[in-house]
């Protein structure tokens, strides 16, 4: 059974399926009896891959509510208040009260708009979400189903999270919808291409598109390999679930939400969801494809891990996902025109000079030696430097100087 091939090396997977099948399994070898009679092994397997699958669905939505919680914990203190404090112990219920309250609010739509289109599109939105889970490995050897395409799987999946924003501004029936979804596509659309060439870098290090070989080919951490790679990825990454500085979404000279203007309800709260998890998703991937994964960032490989490969996941992501809060906190947001032009002016370049640089390291050096990486990450690090100097150099050169609205007149002695 394909399904079982591909999961099982998950120990997860495997210990509940042993559980349930014992030795009868086919797939999976078994050092300890189950509870299920020969001939049910199609039964453990549904068990054993709807357990994993539960629990990641939960543990994304509860990691969804502590995101919330840390949002407006974190940014009531870089702005001198307080944050959420009533509901619960330093409010820390507040995100289930709110919860609470979209669940008994009203439902409404509006009368021009297209009922199935406007049903759809949440729901579509968490499901992209739901959907990235399969491949990122949270642990060793934890994770739904390693893919030999689990990069290109996830390139593809982040498309639909496009879709799911025109059908919702299309669907809504509202002008300003309709231009708030068609300025995201837009800024969607342009971003795609500096992320793929951004993860492009990284396959040519790792040889392979599979998350964990990328995680296990991580001797030094991609960050340090490739601080261009992780800037554009990052940056690009922002850009794709509408983060500061790249909201464009809410623009307050429309007093309008976007595409998302006329939901109500727990619809609002399905299209609420999708992004605050897409910033616990886009952080996990980032985990994985920079920063050693589940492994500890401070040894070699095969080195003591000192903690769980689940903490030091947790921890990484943890630490990425204040990194946005506090992006979110200080940077102000773009116009439409500096979005689309920081895409291609600059995201763009910078994506195409990482890739040849890397590409000419990895042909100098197939199978680098640990010193040869540490050259590498000299090489690297050396172009990021330049290239810093550069692009601030040439927009320091191109800023166009604002005209003065108000100009000095000489009055004579006599009129004073």
């Amino acid at each position: 059974m394909v399904p079982l091939r591909l999961m099982e090396d998950n120990i997860i997977f495997k210990g509940i399926y042993c559980l349930l099948s014992g030795p009868n399994g086919q797939a999976v070898t078994c050092s300890w009896g189950g509870v299920l009679p020969k001939g049910l092994e199609w039964l453990s397997y549904f068990i054993a891959g709807f357990a994993i699958v539960f629990l990641l669905v939960n543990a994304l939505l509860i990691f969804a509510s502590v995101f919330v919680y840390m949002l407006r914990r974190i940014l009531g203190r870089f702005q001198s208040r307080l944050g959420p404090n009533r509901v619960g112990p330093f409010g820390v219920l507040q995100p289930f009260a709110d919860i609470a309250k979209l669940l008994v609010k009203e439902d409404l739509r509006p009368a021009m708009a297209d009922r199935l289109v406007f049903n759809l599109a949440p729901v579509l939105a968490v499901t992209t979400v739901f959907l990235l889970l399969a491949v990122i490995p949270f642990g060793h050897r934890s994770y739904l189903t390693n893919l030999n395409v689990g990069v290109l799987y996830l390139v593809g999946v982040t498309t639909i999270s496009t879709i799911a924003i025109f059908l919702a501004g299309w669907g809504s029936g509202n002008r300003y919808a309709l231009i708030g979804a068609v300025r995201a596509v837009a800024a969607l659309v342009s971003y795609e291409v500096p992320m793929v060439l951004a993860l492009a870098g990284a396959l040519l290090l790792a040889g392979s598109m599979s998350l964990v070989s990328i995680v296990e080919a991580q001797r030094v951490p991609f960050l340090l390999l490739q601080p261009i790679g992780f800037f554009v990825f990052l940056l690009a990454a922002s850009a794709e679930m509408n983060w500061t500085p790249f909201d464009l979404l809410e623009a307050e000279s429309e007093l309008t939400a976007g595409f998302h203007t006329e939901y109500s309800g727990m619809k609002f709260g399905l299209l609420q969801l999708a992004e605050f998890a897409t910033v616990v998703t886009t952080s996990a991937v980032i985990t994985t494809l920079y920063l050693k994964g589940w492994n500890n960032p401070f040894v070699p490989p095969g080195g003591p891990q000192i903690l769980p490969s689940h903490v030091w996941f947790l921890v990484k992501v943890l630490f990425l996902i204040f990194c946005f809060i506090w992006i979110k906190a200080t940077i102000p947001r773009f116009r439409v025109d500096q979005v689309m032009g920081f895409a291609w002016k600059v995201l763009f370049p910078l994506a195409v000079i990482n890739l040849l640089i890397n590409g000419a390291l990895i042909v100098l050096w197939p199978s680098p030696t640990t010193g040869q990486l540490w050259t590498m990450v000299a090489v690297n690090w050396g172009a990021a430097i330049l290239c810093l100097l550069g692009l601030g150099t040439l927009m320091e050169t191109n800023r166009r100087r604002p005209t003065a609205s108000v100009t000095l007149q000489q009055v004579s002695a006599e009129v004073r």
